[in-house]
This record gives C-alpha cells, sequence and structure tokens, in this order.
C-alpha cells in the first residue's frame, strides 16, 4: 500500500464491441452501424482537459505524474491506432509522463484487432492485455465469443513479437466444470503465458442473459464446495508455474504485475475517461468520485455541452475512504497498511474483529518492525506468505516505510480462503471502525507530512 504519492493514472473507456457477451455488465454497446469515432475521439480530449483543469491546484500540478495509462472497454482494439495514438499525445501534453509508463490496451482475439497490433505498438501502447476466456472452442461458444482457439493462439503470438509485455484473461467455474477439466485447461494456458495471467470465476452478474438463464434454472454454476476447489487448483498451478498470486484473480512473475490495476488496490489517485468510467480524483485536497454517463452517445453530447460527461462528482467521507482501501487492498496479497488507513481515514479496524478473522484462517497479522531493511524479505518466508506468493514489494526503500512512532508497523492481509470470501471478510472489519488520532497526516493522495 505504499504507492508514491506522485503516481497519477488514466483509464480511457471504449464502449464498443462487436458483440454483446451473455456473462457481461460491463459497459459495453455493439453499434451495428459504426461510430463516429472522430466524435469520440474530440469528446475524450477535452474531457481530459476538464480533468486536468479540476485538479490543477498548485500546490499538487507540479508533483502529478503519470504512472501508467489503460485503454479498457468494451473492446479497445476496435479502435483505430491513430486514435489511441492522439489520446496518448495529448495525455502527455497534460501531464509528465513517467519515463517507462505502463500504457495497456485491452484486446480480443480476432484477426482484425490482431492486424492492428503494429499500430498500437507505434502509438506507444507497451502492454496488451487479451480476453482469451477460455481454451476450448466448445466454451467459447457457450461464453459468447467470436473468435476461436486457433485465433486466439495466433493473436498471442503476434502479441509476444509485438509488445514488450502481454497477458491474457480465462474464466473458469463455467457450468459443469470439474477441477480436472480446469487442470488440463489451465495446463494448457500456462504454456502459452508470459510474466502474467488473469483468471476469474464466473460470477451470475444482474441484469445479464446469463442472469435470467441461472434464475430459469438453465445455468447451473459450480456449488460453492466445487467452486473452492477450482480456486485452489488455480493458486496451486500458478505458484508452481511461478506466477504468484499478487491478487485474487491476477498472477505474475515478481516485478510483471499490472500496474495500473495496483494503482486501483493501493488506493492511489487516477482519471476515469469516456462512458461510464469511474475514477478517483483529489480535488481541493479531498478524494472525490466520479461516475461517467454510460449511454455512449449521451456521454459525448455532455462532453460538448460541458465539457465533461459525469453524472456524479462527490467528495467521500472518510469512513467511505477507509471502506474503499479495505476493500481495494485487501485483494492484494501484500495486503492493507493499517497505519496507512488510519492517517488517511482516522479509523481503524478493532483488535477484537481481526483477531476473530485470525482466528477463523480468513486473515493473517503481519508486524513490520522500525529500521529493518530485511524485514520485507523476511515476511515473505513466513508460511501463509509462502502460500499467498511472494506479493509485491514496497516501492519505497524501508528507511522511508518505516516512519511511524512505536515498534510495529501492522499490515493485515487475507490467507488465500479469506480472499475467497472477501466480501463477508471486508463487512466485518468495517462494522468495527472506530476512530483513532492519527500519529501522522496524510492527505488524500499518499503524501505524508
Amino acid at each position: 500500500m505504499s504507492t508514491p504519492g506522485t503516481a497519477f493514472g488514466v483509464y480511457i473507456h471504449w464502449p464498443f464491441c462487436a458483440q454483446k457477451c451473455p456473462y457481461c455488465d460491463f459497459n459495453s454497446h455493439v453499434r451495428f452501424g459504426g461510430w463516429d469515432e472522430e466524435r469520440f475521439l474530440a469528446a475524450y480530449l477535452r474531457e481530459l482537459n476538464w480533468v486536468a483543469q479540476k485538479i490543477s491546484m498548485p500546490s499538487h500540478t507540479a508533483s502529478r505524474t503519470v504512472s501508467s495509462i489503460f485503454f479498457g472497454g468494451g473492446t479497445p482494439s476496435l479502435m483505430k491506432p491513430q486514435t489511441v495514438g492522439t489520446i496518448l499525445d495529448h495525455i502527455a501534453a497534460l501531464w509528465p509522463v513517467a519515463r517507462g509508463a505502463e500504457i495497456t490496451l485491452e484486446a480480443n482475439p480476432g484477426s482484425v484487432e490482431a492486424g492492428r497490433f503494429e499500430g498500437y505498438r507505434a502509438a506507444g501502447v507497451n502492454r496488451v492485455s487479451m480476453g482469451l476466456q477460455s481454451l476450448r472452442d466448445s466454451e467459447l461458444k457457450k461464453l459468447g465469443r467470436i473468435h476461436t482457439v486457433a485465433e486466439a493462439k495466433a493473436a498471442l503470438a503476434i502479441a509476444r513479437d509485438t509488445f514488450e509485455r502481454y497477458s491474457f484473461d480465462l474464466i473458469y467455474a463455467r457450468p459443469g466444470q470439474t477441477p480436472e477439466q480446469w487442470r488440463q485447461e489451465l495446463t494448457e494456458a500456462l504454456e502459452l503465458a508470459g510474466d502474467h495471467i488473469s483468471l476469474y470465476q464466473l460470477t451470475i452478474e444482474p441484469d445479464t442473459p446469463y442472469a435470467a438463464l441461472h434464475a430459469a434454472g438453465k445455468l447451473i454454476v459450480p456449488d460453492e464446495e466445487i467452486a473452492l476447489a477450482l480456486y485452489e487448483v488455480t493458486q496451486d498451478m500458478t505458484a508452481a508455474k511461478g506466477l504468484a498470486a499478487y491478487e485474487i484473480s491476477n498472477h505474475a512473475r515478481p516485478g510483471a504485475e499490472s500496474r495500473h490495476n495496483q494503482l486501483y488496490w493501493r488506493y492511489g489517485e487516477y482519471a476515469g475517461i469516456g462512458p461510464g468510467a469511474h475514477g478517483r480524483l483529489v480535488v481541493d485536497g479531498v478524494r472525490t468520485a466520479t461516475v461517467a454517463e454510460r449511454n455512449p452517445e449521451q456521454w459525448a453530447g455532455c462532453v460538448e455541452d460541458r465539457g465533461h460527461g459525469y453524472t456524479e462528482i462527490t467528495p467521500l467521507a472518510p469512513a467511505e475512504e477507509a471502506d474503499e482501501m479495505l476493500l481495494m487492498g485487501l485483494r492484494l496479497a501484500e495486503g492493507v497498511d493499517l497505519s496507512r488507513l488510519e492517517r488517511l481515514a482516522g479509523v481503524a479496524p478493532s483488535k477484537a474483529a481481526i483477531e476473530g478473522l485470525v482466528d477463523l484462517g480468513l486473515l493473517q497479522r503481519v508486524g513490520l518492525a522500525r529500521d529493518d531493511s530485511a524485514t520485507w524479505r523476511g515476511n515473505e518466508l513466513d508460511e501463509i506468505a509462502m502460500c499467498l506468493g511472494p506479493g509485491v514489494p514496497p516501492e519505497q526503500p524501508p528507511a522511508a516505510r518505516q516512519r511511524r512512532v512505536g515498534t510495529f508497523r501492522e499490515t493485515i492481509r487475507a490467507t488465500p480462503r479469506g480472499r475467497f470470501v472477501l466480501n463477508a471478510v471486508v463487512a466485518e472489519l468495517a462494522a468495527s471502525f472506530a476512530p483513532v488520532t492519527p500519529e501522522l497526516f496524510m492527505d488524500n493522495r499518499g503524501a505524508e507530512h
């Protein structure tokens, strides 16, 4: 949870897809007649301008540096490479961009999208995240995917040759899937993987075709016992391959984690640009939640009328920040630094709630000793840390981390089983929040004073 105060992310949401998948509740739309890409490009640039002006306080402007940019969707690989390049150039004109910043674009493995990879690389994209979802053609059809396994493997080969880094997604816990079937499919996937892979359990989201089928008894997903067995297969096999579970569904070799997603999970600051995008900005020293209009054409119209498409711009209360920080941070193997939670939101979960979850095997307490440069490595050697994998070491040197008064700086993190029932763990901790007197003041961008 030690994201530097200067880190700043930009998320660009592209809302269009060639086809809507029946399990998907993301803000994605099909336009069989196409879309006015020039109009949307102009709207992206204008909303970026509005955000830059909104957060341009003299005390903050110089310290913001873009550390990561993420094109999500929808299907961003339906964008023209020239559109991506223009957006990236505009971001660089508004804020400094860190040397070696991570610039990710989500892509589907269809032949049209893969044919554009060279153009995206030339535009500045250095990482691609591909939605394979399955390595079984029959399962791809059930998931509503329009590519084949052969196309997926061909696109992966192009991605591997084109980009510095690549990752792909698979969905498991599909209807009728057994642990042995998943073990076989995951074995094939890990042979194709580079230094990062995302493995998501299928969830039935409200207001999707899958939800209607599930309610009618026509779609039966694995029960909790089988789902847990599938999850344990996933953890065991990825760990054996050297791809540590640094987050609930994300696995990587040390140093290859998704930096942009880490910014979210470590509760950093980021701008959400585009239809339906969410953001967390610091405005006048207050962390502020932004939510944009979901309908693409209505969003573009709002931007044209008033400079932005946000339907909600909401300052967050400390209790809301604490809830969000716990929910995001406990997804990570590295966990949540309680001292940062106290400084940021002025609250802490009770010792009784923490100990109760520890006794249930859902949570682990980790004390980091002051002025001990070997502490981080030492904590990797305890039993549960070995189960979780090495996690991600804090980005600041030990001397900068150990600033809190006292003998220990405590971190809590969910065990593998705790992450499987994370919402319940967070609810238990949040219900026990009590005000504390912070020993250091921390502003909403994470900088200590």
